[in-house]
C-alpha cells in the first residue's frame, strides 16, 4: 500500500505540479470507467489489474481539481498484497501537449521517501496524507501523466494515468487515453 500510495502521491503531485504552472480554475471530466475511487483525476491504466500487488481503494485530492498557486492535499488508502522491496521501479511519462517532458524509470524506494515512506513496504492496509504546493507559474496547456509501477520481480504493482489542462479562466482535469 505504501508503494501504491506513494505512486498515487507521486502521480498526483506530478499532475498537480504540471497544473501549477498554469493559472485559472479547473474542471474534472471523467471519460471512462477505470477511474480510481475517490475524488481525483486519476484513472487506472487500460490493463488487467487482477494481479496488481497494490489495490488502490481511494485517492482524494483537496482541492479537486488541483489549483495553481495553492496547496494540494493528497489522501490515499490501499492494500499491499506482498512486500515491495528495493529494486521496484516506476516508469514515468509526462507530456505537455505532444511534447514529452519526462520519460524516465525511477527507483520506487527512492521516490516514496517524498511521502515519508521507506522500503520494504510490508503487506497490509496503508493510508497516507501528503501536502504539496502547486506553483502559480505553471504554463497553460495540457499535461498527460502516466506511471507504471513494477516490482523487482517484474510483477505489476499498479498503473495510473491522468490528463490535466491548465490555462485561461477554466482549467480542467480529464481522464486520459493512451499516451
Amino acid at each position: 500500500m505504501k508503494f501504491s500510495t506513494t505512486c498515487v502521491a507521486a502521480l498526483s503531485a506530478s499532475v498537480a505540479s504540471a497544473g501549477s504552472w498554469f493559472g485559472g480554475s479547473q474542471e474534472v471530466v471523467v471519460k471512462d470507467a477505470q477511474q480510481v475511487p475517490g475524488e481525483s483525476p486519476l484513472v487506472f491504466c487500460d490493463t488487467d489489474h487482477s494481479n496488481d500487488i497494490v489495490k488502490i481503494e481511494s485517492v482524494d485530492l483537496l482541492p479537486n481539481p488541483p489549483e495553481t498557486g495553492a496547496e494540494l492535499v493528497i489522501r490515499a488508502t490501499g492494500t499491499v498484497f506482498e512486500t515491495i522491496t528495493e529494486g521496484a521501479y516506476v516508469n514515468l511519462v509526462v507530456k505537455y501537449g505532444l511534447i514529452r517532458l519526462i520519460n524516465t524509470r525511477a527507483d520506487l524506494c527512492e521516490q516514496i521517501s517524498n511521502v515519508d515512506l521507506e522500503c520494504p513496504i510490508e503487506k497490509g492496509v496503508l493510508s497516507i496524507t501528503k501536502s504539496v504546493d502547486i506553483p502559480s507559474e505553471v504554463p497553460p496547456g495540457t499535461y498527460n501523466v502516466y506511471a507504471e509501477v513494477v516490482s523487482v520481480d517484474e510483477k505489476p504493482i499498479t498503473c495510473l494515468q491522468a490528463t490535466v489542462k491548465f490555462g485561461g479562466k477554466k482549467e480542467s482535469v480529464e481522464i486520459m487515453g493512451d499516451l
